[in-house]
């Protein structure tokens, strides 16, 4: 069975930036997982925030230009570099993956969940 952990948030100043590490586990073939992260409010909904897959990366428009997803495939970890951090970026963060090659938006379609690393930002 396919296990992640996720880990790297903390407390920063607005302007800051954090790197999110998510550690893959359980299948040879993990190098080959569209891997996203998803972030959530209390009382809000979970959201994408950036996902890699083996044809590329996406973001959400709130964070683009300023989060950077990559992939070491040797080591099966993804990471969220994190910059220019605002208050609104603070939630948990959440890495993923379905166990398939191609990203989704749907945070109902992944089976598999990191278990949350908090951000956040102050003011």
């Amino acid at each position: 069975q396919v296990r992640l952990s996720d880990s790297g948030g903390g407390l920063v100043q607005a302007g800051g930036s954090l790197r999110l590490s998510c550690e893959v586990s359980g299948s040879t073939v993990a190098d080959m997982y569209a891997i996203a992260w998803f972030r959530q409010v209390p009382d809000q909904e979970r959201e994408i925030v950036s996902c890699i897959s083996m044809t590329g990366s996406t973001y959400s428009d709130s964070v683009k230009g300023r989060f950077a997803i990559s992939r070491n495939k040797d080591t099966y970890t993804v990471f969220l570099q994190m910059n220019n951090l605002k208050p609104e970026d603070t939630a948990v963060y959440y890495c993923a993956t379905d166990r398939a090659p191609a990203c989704e938006d749907d945070p109902g379609k992944y089976g598999y969940w990191g278990q949350g690393t908090q951000v956040t930002v102050a003011s």
